[in-house]
């Protein structure tokens, strides 16, 4: 069996590693404008979660772009020169160009290394769902699957990465056009903190309007229960945008009603924080209501 490489992109919110025993991922990093300057975020970036957030709640918007051709390259490049070959997982098409954009860089490079193969996969996950979808994939890369086969693993289960989320605020959501300044008015005054999920485009969608936290993480527990499916792997993750207070509180909610989950807690990084904002708080977990 041939060595591969999984790659993932910074969208995936893994914190950037994995537990020692499985096969370690590559991130690629990815560009975002707050403030007025340019930075990168990934491994060796220039902008660390805590100083995102620090400037969006200081009153400034972030701007995020799709990853350019020339930094798949310099990624993926080096393993392609050591035999390697390259499984990628990619942010959700539904969100972004990214997966297109990826297709076409692959397309070159394999020209230029006809003896190496590279498998792009669309997860259609975002964020800690992306990051829990890539890490199950590197755990069968540990046990022995070839890079065809978690490929084909991926593809068969990206649809039960079920991800719930909710924002504190509306005004990143109407800075990125995802609700209208109308809705972000009400809702604001309302006190409205909107459930949204992933759909199975990998796109976005509210699917209720609950008022107040409380009432958010209950919408949010309410779903796990309708589709948990803990025979495919007891693994949950709880995100937040620098909130670490609302990802216990949702955390406590979890263990009490399902005590047998494996909970992580993981940290939203800039390029989803771009656009839900401070106080973004998710629960994904494996299931059959996404």
């Amino acid at each position: 069996m041939s060595a591969y490489q999984i790659f993932t992109d910074a969208t995936a919110d893994m914190n950037f590693s994995l537990p020692a025993e499985l096969p370690a991922v590559g991130f690629i990093p990815m560009k975002l404008e707050i403030g007025g300057r340019e930075y990168t975020y990934g491994p060796s970036g220039t902008i660390s979660a805590g100083e995102f957030y620090a400037l969006q709640r200081a009153g400034n918007f972030g701007t995020t772009s799709q990853i350019n051709p020339t930094v798949y390259s310099d990624c993926f490049e080096p393993c392609l020169q050591q035999g390697k070959d390259i499984l990628y997982l990619c942010f959700t098409s539904g969100m972004s160009g990214t997966f297109q954009a990826a297709q076409l860089c692959a397309g070159e490079l394999q020209e230029k290394y006809p003896d190496q193969k590279i498998i792009c996969v669309d997860t259609l996950c975002a964020s800690i769902g992306e990051g829990l979808l890539v890490q199950e994939a590197a755990r069968k890369q540990g046990e022995g699957c070839s890079m065809e086969e978690v490929g084909q693993w991926v593809m068969e289960h990206r649809l039960q990465v079920c991800h719930w989320f909710t924002v504190d605020i509306f005004d990143h959501l109407r800075h990125g056009g995802r609700v209208s300044a109308a809705s972000a008015l009400v809702g604001t005054a309302l006190q409205i903190k909107p459930l949204l999920h992933v759909d199975e485009q990998g796109r976005l969608a509210v699917m209720e309007k609950p008022r107040g936290r409380k009432r958010a993480i209950a919408a949010q527990i309410a779903r796990m229960e309708q589709g948990w499916q803990p025979e495919i792997s007891s693994s949950i993750v709880i995100g937040h945008g620098d909130d670490p207070a609302a990802a216990a509180e949702l955390k406590e909610a979890v263990e009490k009603r399902f005590p047998q989950a494996k909970i992580d807690v993981a940290e939203i990084g800039p390029i989803i924080g771009s656009h839900t904002g401070p106080g973004m708080l998710a629960l994904v977990y494996w299931g059959k209501n996404r």
